[in-house]
């Protein structure tokens, strides 16, 4: 139902809240109670003055009781019932509910809103949690200093007496181990107070720092675009050698495919060919992960759409990935193997073309392109080594909902599909969240 016909129901449920009642609020307007009772059922288009008089008696702006509850509202609230499970929810009433309720409706879009969050936050911590290679050896730490706390303790626990000299030299190996521990303690809880994901990004291993650089550069370097090559201090911002070494390798590829794929000639082949991979590779005679790639660094607005890009080495390590709105990432490996990028290994040189639907609150579909490549041309009796490169991008919402949508996740840690055959754990959320 549209909402400029439901116009009827929030008069009624503004009247309702104002303490009117029907024959009451007729007299004021000058119509009767028979025909305000057909306005109320949406039976009667109302507009002009007799709406202006009706609002100035309920005390609110016309606008109110024409448009309702705002468009984002409603999109919330169908996004509540899409994901929530097997109950069935009246979605084509749904600005019918804003209407009539928009106070339960604000609430529930709010706590949709909040569950999401949590959600999100249980999956970046459970990662962090596994991965983070920081806290693990900040837990190493305390372990070691509690353990030598407690190996200390229990020697001046024992019965008898100690020479002064060893009795001292165990308070002092006590003291200097908890000196120890409360500066270990303080330090954990200091990085895990540390919210915001560009300071985790810097304190992370080289790949994260890089991976962070690249996002707030917008995944696009206008200096390389206009010459071809990388400036010696492009890369400054990287505190670590480890960090700035793999970033000079990514983006000593950047500046190759901007050499063969010049910024002026993609965009003009794009407004000729469309989105179409394998064109642009035949027409810059290069390869489709150069393509793919050079998909990612376009400069936003160049396409219609945003665009993700994820690369992993022939284990299955994530090597490089852009991010793309409602298509999860862990930070770390042990993503879900359904992926595409994962089935190209499986058949090395041929193009793979998925729609998914990952799992989780928001199930949003993608069309995921996929190739593996080996990295250099292997020599005799040499196996090669390959990797995967994939393309991620989003489906309009009016072409969602086909039946062929394949199912994935984003790791097995938190995905809530539990028969599925690829499965490698429990998922650490429960049914219902």
């Amino acid at each position: 139902m549209a909402r400029d016909t439901l116009t009827g129901s929030r008069i009624r449920e503004r009247r309702m809240i104002s303490g009117f009642r029907q024959a009451d609020l007729a007299r004021k307007v000058g119509i009767s109670a028979s025909y305000l009772n057909l306005i109320e059922h949406n039976r009667r288009r109302i507009g002009g003055k007799l709406l202006v008089d009706i609002a100035s008696e309920l005390q609110v702006e016309p606008s109110m009781l024409t448009e309702g509850a705002e468009a984002a509202l409603i999109a919330a609230l169908g996004e509540a019932a899409a994901e929530a499970g097997p109950a069935r929810a009246e979605t084509d009433r749904v600005d019918e509910f804003a209407g009539r309720f928009p106070g339960w409706a604000e609430i529930i879009a709010r706590q949709h809103r909040r569950i999401t969050t949590l959600e999100r936050t249980v999956v970046t911590l459970s990662d962090r949690l596994t991965h983070d290679p920081l806290l693990a050896a900040s837990l190493h730490e305390l372990l070691s200093t509690a353990a030598a706390i407690r190996s200390t303790a229990s020697i001046l626990a024992e019965p008898g007496d100690l020479e002064p000299e060893w009795r001292d030299r165990f308070h002092r190996n006590l003291n200097q181990d908890a000196e120890r521990l409360a500066e270990s303690s303080k330090a954990l809880v200091g990085y895990l107070d540390e919210t915001d994901s560009s300071s985790a990004d810097r304190r992370g291993m080289p790949l994260e720092q890089v991976e962070a650089f690249v996002a707030s550069r917008g995944h696009h370097f206008p200096e390389i675009e206009t010459t071809g090559d990388v400036p010696t201090d492009v890369l400054q911002g990287l505190e670590s050698g480890a960090a700035r070494a793999v970033g000079a390798g990514i983006l000593a590829l950047y500046a190759a495919d901007v050499r063969a794929m010049p910024l002026p000639d993609v965009l003009k082949e794009l407004n000729v060919l469309g989105l179409d991979p394998l064109g642009l590779a035949r027409r810059f005679e290069v390869d489709l992960p150069a393509v793919f790639r050079r998909l990612a660094t376009l400069p936003e607005g160049a396409l219609a759409h945003e665009v993700g890009l994820v690369q992993c080495d022939a284990s299955g390590s994530i090597v490089f990935r852009k991010a793309i709105s409602g298509f999860a990432l862990p930070r770390h490996g042990e993503s879900c193997p359904l992926w595409p990028l994962f089935t190209a290994l499986n058949r090395p040189l041929v193009p793979i073309r998925r729609r998914v639907s990952q799992l989780g609150r928001s199930a949003a579909e993608f069309d995921c392109l996929a190739v593996a490549w080996p990295q250099e041309v292997p020599g005799f009796d040499v196996d090669p080594v390959y990797h995967s490169i994939m393309l991620i991008l989003p489906v309009p919402s009016d072409e969602q909902g086909r039946t062929d949508a394949l199912p994935v996740g984003s790791s097995c840690r938190v995905c809530p599909r539990r028969s599925c055959v690829a499965r490698r754990e429990p998922s650490i959320l429960s049914e219902e969240f």
